[in-house]
């Protein structure tokens, strides 16, 4: 199957190396260009491409104006480019909320150099939201949520079991996330009534200034506080805490309280923040009372740290395929064996607020 791309930006340069660095991979064909968001929603009806790569600032028509028109008049995958600053990550959080399904940020160092690397994630993330971006962009325009709730029901436990959860039995509900992981936790986070009897540590891989956007919008939107954590936060029930984007979020034991500990990361850990350093520390601070959850994300992070949870005598949840954008946290936690439950995203959030 080869994966049809409309690049869009106002940057005739960026466009070129876009174009280059997606054709590398036989699997990818760019099939079109615009230079705002105009053009952009006109394409996308004339081509239909698969995959829309979707520049957040232009003239014209801007990238969120455009999503919203693409999600009205046809529903495609957008991956949105965005500046790293935090009025780049208020913008694309405004791009998830319109319907984009995903972003990269957009490092005019990176694409000007031939980087293996980058231009492998780029690639990689344009092929898995072309196989799996069309459902879920349809189904965004229905309810702005990654999740279909009659498919859901047919691939969770019964609702019998599913009901059975009992927050007040857990000292701690910690969840790890990555590619897809904003939408997902905003379906989750805004379910939860603020009686909810546990504090919640969130790990979302997300660079700095986004961590912080997006822990002030989801307090604006929930019921409960939801926080960019600090280093000495004391854990308390209500209170969501968001690991700092490029650092670590660790916990330790200050008498009867968890604290919050944010520090570094290792030249050796590829993920700031990282799920299984996070898990790890709840494991450590609070064995069999605590309730990891793992979301949508690509690669197996959370999964050496699921591992020690369950070894504590804690739960574990994982997300399943059909609501995950991306199926590999998840299934690497599945697959290993360790998951108590494997539930669509409605089904969690479901689960969460009538504990």
């Amino acid at each position: 199957m080869t994966i049809k791309v409309l690049v869009v930006d106002d940057s005739g340069f960026f466009r070129r190396r876009i174009k280059t660095v997606l054709e590398q991979d036989s699997e990818i064909k760019v099939i079109g260009e615009a230079a705002n968001g105009e053009e952009a929603v006109a394409k996308v009806k004339e081509l239909r491409p698969d995959v829309v790569s979707m520049d957040v600032q232009m003239p014209v028509m801007d990238g969120i104006t455009a999503v919203r028109e693409i999600m009205k008049s046809q529903p495609t995958p957008c991956l949105m480019f965005s500046t790293l600053t935090y009025e780049g990550a208020q913008a694309t959080l405004d791009a998830l909320e319109a319907g984009a399904v995903d972003f990269l940020p957009k490092k005019f160092e990176d694409i000007n150099k031939d980087t293996e690397e980058g231009g492998k994630v780029l690639q990689e993330r344009v092929k898995i939201i072309g196989k799996r971006g069309l459902r879920l962009a349809h189904n965004r325009t229905k309810d702005h949520v990654v999740a279909d709730s009659k498919k859901v029901a047919a691939t969770t436990h019964s609702t019998k079991e599913s009901a059975t959860v009992k927050l007040n039995r857990y000292n701690l509900v910690i969840i790890g996330t990555s590619t897809g992981g904003p939408v997902a936790l905003q379906k989750v986070l805004t379910s939860l009534p603020s009686s909810i009897p546990c504090p919640i540590v969130l790990v979302q891989h997300m660079p700095p200034k986004f961590t912080t956007a997006f822990a002030e919008r989801m307090n604006t939107l929930c019921r409960i506080e939801v926080k960019e954590a600090a280093d000495g936060d004391v854990l308390k029930p209500g209170v969501a805490f968001l690991a700092p984007g490029g650092r670590q979020l660790g916990l330790k034991k200050a008498g009867a309280d968890m604290v919050v500990e944010i520090f570094d990361a290792g030249p050796e850990q590829i993920y700031k923040p990282c799920v299984d350093t996070s898990f790890e520390a709840a494991a450590d601070v609070c064995p069999g009372k605590t309730l990891g959850i793992i979301l949508t994300g690509m690669g197996r992070d959370g999964a050496k740290g699921a591992k020690k949870l369950k070894s504590t005598g804690a739960t574990i949840w994982a997300q399943d395929e059909e609501s995950s954008l991306i199926y590999g946290m998840p299934a690497a936690v599945a697959k290993l064996g360790l998951a108590d439950k494997i539930l669509g995203l409605d089904a969690i959030a479901n689960d969460l607020a009538r504990g």
